[in-house]
């Protein structure tokens, strides 16, 4: 399957007859694992996500790697939990944690804990900040007892995994201020400081802002050094999403920009994205670990850990104690097994190659007139669309979101859609280790032929 990713379409529609066959009612007698297999090869193998296909920009998303799966398969065979004792997967989990913090540039000692993926990062990172920075007992009183509304903030392109956050943490959906941002995408440091400025003012309690290392749209990075800074003067929480671009560190190219990241007070980060660990693979790192153990540790008398490092019940990391779930799989073996095979340069060359791609691509848009760039490219992300000229905005919307249809039931490539300043626009998220120039000249021509045949039916959509 891997070795032949980039034959067949990108994707492909599940046909009704096999859609049906998933509202069949659970089988009562058992049944042949061989019989169960060629079900899997029938119905569900062909009609994947298509992520592993080179031509996949969708999103944005790993594509994964045979060590990783590998991985996978062992942890699942040793069946471990992961929410502490004495055994050796927390031992795994804690390297992996270490590595992580080293790549970002946080002190030792920071704490940290693999999650899901970076919005359950972005959850223990944002709770972790309203604890600690709420003035008060938060677990004790509640956010009931706040002296005024908490308010995080981030710019307008922050991830909807921080509003969720926020919401879920209690404080409404007006608890995160969205920032606007300038031309470039990132946020806008003026009016941020006299957001936080004019809501002290009015009797609310900041505690936290969120920088984008790589916006989800665009992959625009947010001035993270002026951020710490202005953080550091308002006795702020600093969290930097780093979901789409933290790792990107790795790549000697890319560094520059990231610079600033090492002063924050939590990262999270995905490693089931630009390190293509399959999924699930996130990483939440909090600089204070006491602060991070004091806003999930709870320990039952039948949870009780032996302090004397003898039996199953020891073990000095308890992954539990920072995080929501007691119960949880051994993901650190893949992202071990992982980084052991390729090794940390490698990666940051296979980023550099893919950010270089993206450039690419803007070149290739650039120099077709009927194709036009919607936004500067951050780190690997791209977002155009096709104009012919002379069609109203509406109709150009419908134009290139039938484009995207199109590119995606002919099975010829899968980017997503976005919409930047109103308008709808096609948007290409290289994080694909298996993408060669070839397909990126491959899109072009398609968006191109795509473009002029559907043109005339869109043009008369719009009278």
């Amino acid at each position: 399957l891997l070795k032949n990713a980039g034959e067949g379409p990108v994707w492909r529609p599940v046909p009704p007859e096999v859609r049906e066959r998933f509202r069949a009612p659970a089988p009562r007698a058992p049944g042949s694992v061989e019989a169960i297999y060629a079900e899997y090869l029938r119905d569900i193998l062909p009609y994947r996500m298509g992520n592993i296909h080179p031509r996949f920009w969708a999103w944005y998303m790993g594509n994964g790697t045979l060590t990783g799966a590998l991985g996978d398969f062992l942890a699942a065979v040793m069946n471990s939990n992961v929410g502490g004792g004495n055994h050796v997967a927390p031992l795994v989990e804690a390297q992996v944690i270490d590595w992580m913090r080293e790549v970002v540039g946080l002190p030792k000692g920071t704490s940290g804990l693999l999650t899901s993926g970076a919005s359950a990062a972005n959850l223990i990172g944002l709770t972790v900040a309203r604890n600690a920075r709420a003035g008060y007992d938060v677990r004790g009183d509640g956010v009931r007892a706040a002296p005024g509304p908490l308010v995080a903030y981030a710019s307008a392109e922050v991830h909807s995994s921080n509003h969720k956050a926020v919401e879920t943490l209690g404080l409404g959906r007006d608890g995160l201020r969205a920032v606007p941002v300038g031309p470039d995408y990132r946020i806008d440091l003026a009016v941020l400081e006299r957001q936080v400025a004019e809501d002290r003012a009015a009797g609310a309690v900041p505690f936290c802002v969120i920088g984008n290392a790589g916006t989800i749209n665009t992959g625009a990075i947010d001035d993270l050094p002026a951020l710490a800074d202005l953080c550091a003067r308002e006795r702020l929480w600093f969290h930097v999403d780093g979901a789409i671009g933290a790792v990107a560190i790795l790549a000697d190219s890319v560094r520059p920009q990231l610079a600033g990241i090492e002063r924050a007070d939590s990262v999270a980060l995905d490693l089931h994205k630009w390190m293509h660990v399959p999924f699930e693979a996130g990483c939440a790192l909090v600089r204070d670990e006491a602060a991070h153990r004091a806003a999930f540790t709870l320990t039952p008398e039948y949870l009780a850990h032996e302090a004397d490092g003898r039996g199953l019940a020891a073990g000095a990391f308890w992954p539990s104690d920072y995080g929501l779930q007691l119960s949880r799989q051994f993901r650190a073996l893949k992202v071990w097994m992982s980084v052991k095979e390729h090794g940390l340069d490698r990666f940051g060359r296979m980023i550099a190659r893919n950010v270089e791609q993206a450039r690419y691509l803007g070149r290739l848009i650039e120099a077709e007139p009927r194709l036009s760039l919607m936004a500067p490219i951050g780190l690997d992300i791209v977002c155009f669309r096709f104009d012919p000229g002379g069609f109203p905005p509406a109709a150009l919307d419908r134009l290139n979101q039938e484009i995207l249809i199109e590119l995606h039931e002919q099975g010829i490539a899968a980017p997503s859609a976005t919409t930047l300043g109103g308008r709808s626009c096609l948007r290409v998220a290289i994080a694909n280790h298996r993408s060669r120039d070839e397909d990126f000249e491959l899109l072009v021509r398609e968006v191109l032929r795509l473009g002029e045949a559907l043109a005339p039916g869109a043009a008369q959509g719009s009278a």
